[in-house]
């Protein structure tokens, strides 16, 4: 069967709940396509999360991952055991951090690496569990769909010379965007994995301190630190004074910015965060995966760059990637880029994934271009719409134009809110005619009740940051602007 065309047949009705987005065996989206459907999911209702044929792979187990684990337990004598859990990973330095991990969290619990199919998986007991889910999500350094395709034999491995090629064109195509040498960027399993190696480098320049997360925080960003590493305080407040309180307080390690929020699409003042922390020989961690580095240049003033190569560049929703810029206008440049004084990352891209990300972001630069300009027409139209309260776009962010390339747009994302609120969000949500699920930067339109889907369990303090659970955010897509836009207006009148 042909796979199902995402643009024109979208995954938008009840019966559609827990099709993969896109229709593929290694899709990292799922369709959640009504209201009820993510409440279900948020949860943990049995029925909905049996509908799943697909998950957010930091979020959850592909199915061919819970096979490899599956085996893990079977091999190892603990499938039988109540609360056991395996975690399967690309290298056995990965897995070996994750038992780390475990072994600081839960002194008390048991945890072992059993290696089975040539893939090390990290077996923990019920006390050790929950630190194990945890570092698998936070750092996305888990074994992909790919791999464990590859070790099950559904999969065949792929030549390692043509691995190694797809490896070279990715390193020369992001040197290509970002202007910066080959040798300045790393790819790793995810985004998360990518900034798990940045603060690799933060904990070897500044042992022990935490990190300062300025702006409203995608949840793992500032999860990773606070968990695995060595903390993170977060400053909602981005003026200049408070900026400044709070660096000579802390004396953190680095900051964290994302490069616009998520979901709000706002972005701090990045030169002048970055100057007040060079003055106190503080890099700046920078996450361009919205912005993207096509549409905006952080380099000049961020030490770091990290990105999910999964959403906009990839475009597809269907492989898991990561990349890490050292900039070469940092004070840190030369032990970060010429040294080996840092510790090596525990995990690689693999091959197999390194393939399709170099075949799906060949024509990146016209997408993202076709992108940008779709979210832009939409945002507009909403902002029209009698229904509609607010557009969160970067467009209107001065702070995201300053960093804006002369050729670059805004973006793939937007978000808005309805001036009756929630039922009304559920309703307009229930209706449009496009897909719904998790992750963004793909080729047909996504939208999800974003607030709900990542912090379900901290709604009221989203609320007083200013972030409503009702919003609802749109990853715009390359259908046709017109055919998109009565989509929505059908919806609006729901």
């Amino acid at each position: 069967m042909s796979p199902r065309n995402l643009l024109e047949d979208p995954c938008w009705q009840g019966h559609d709940l827990g099709h993969p987005l896109p229709d593929a065996i290694h899709a990292v989206s799922v369709a959640l396509p009504r209201w009820s459907d993510v409440i279900s999911y948020e949860e943990n209702e049995p029925s909905c999360r049996a509908a799943l044929r697909a998950v957010y792979p930091r979020f959850g187990l592909h199915p061919l991952v819970r096979e490899l684990a599956d085996l893990a337990l079977k091999e190892s004598g603990w499938a039988s055991s109540t609360g056991f859990s395996s975690w399967p990973y690309p290298s056995e330095a990965a897995a070996k951090a994750a038992a780390n991990h475990c072994q600081r969290k839960a002194p008390d619990g048991f945890s072992t690496i059993q290696t089975v199919r040539g893939v090390p998986c990290l077996v923990a007991d019920p006390i050790r569990t929950m630190a194990a889910k945890a570092f698998w999500q936070h750092t996305g350094l888990g074994a992909s769909s790919r791999l464990a395709a590859i070790a099950l034999g559904e999969e065949a491995s792929p030549d390692a010379a043509i691995a190694k090629a797809a490896l070279n064109t990715l390193i020369q195509r992001l040197a290509g965007i970002y202007g910066c040498q080959e040798s300045a960027i790393s790819l790793h399993p995810s985004g998360m994995a990518a900034l798990h190696r940045a603060l690799q480098r933060i904990e070897v320049l500044h042992p022990g301190r935490p990190v300062l997360q300025i702006g409203f925080p995608y949840v793992d960003v500032l999860k990773l630190p606070q968990e695995v590493f060595s903390g993170a305080e977060l400053l909602l407040d981005d003026a200049p004074s408070q900026v400044k309180t709070a660096l000579d307080r802390l004396q953190p390690g680095a900051i964290v910015v994302e490069l616009p929020s998520n979901p709000l699409l706002r972005c701090v003042n990045l030169p002048d965060i970055a100057a007040l922390a060079h003055e106190r020989g503080i890099p700046v961690i920078a996450d361009d995966t919205i912005g993207s580095g096509l549409n905006i240049n952080a380099l000049p003033h961020a030490d770091l760059v990290f990105s999910s190569l999964t959403k906009s560049f990839a475009g597809r929703g269907d492989v898991m990637a990561g990349s890490l810029v050292i900039s070469p206008f940092s004070p840190w440049w030369e032990s970060w880029a010429r040294s080996k004084a840092s510790a090596q990352a525990v995990a690689d891209l693999a091959g197999a994934d390194a393939i399709v990300l170099e075949q799906g972001s060949r024509d990146v630069a016209e997408r993202v271009a076709k992108l940008n300009a779709n979210t832009q027409s939409l945002a507009a139209k909403l902002q029209q719409h009698p229904a509609v309260a607010q557009v969160f776009h970067p467009e209107r962010c001065e702070r995201f134009n300053r960093l804006r390339r002369s050729e670059g747009g805004h973006g793939c994302l937007l978000s808005f809110t309805l001036k009756e609120g929630a039922e009304k969000a559920a309703r307009v949500y229930d209706a449009l005619q496009v897909c719904k699920g998790p992750s963004l930067g793909t080729a047909f339109t996504l939208v999800c009740p974003y607030v709900l889907l990542a912090h379900y369990g901290e709604l009221p303090w989203a609320e007083t940051c200013g972030v409503p659970s009702h919003l609802l955010r749109v990853s715009v897509g390359l259908e046709d602007h017109d055919e998109l836009w009565s989509r929505f207006d059908r919806a609006l009148s729901a």
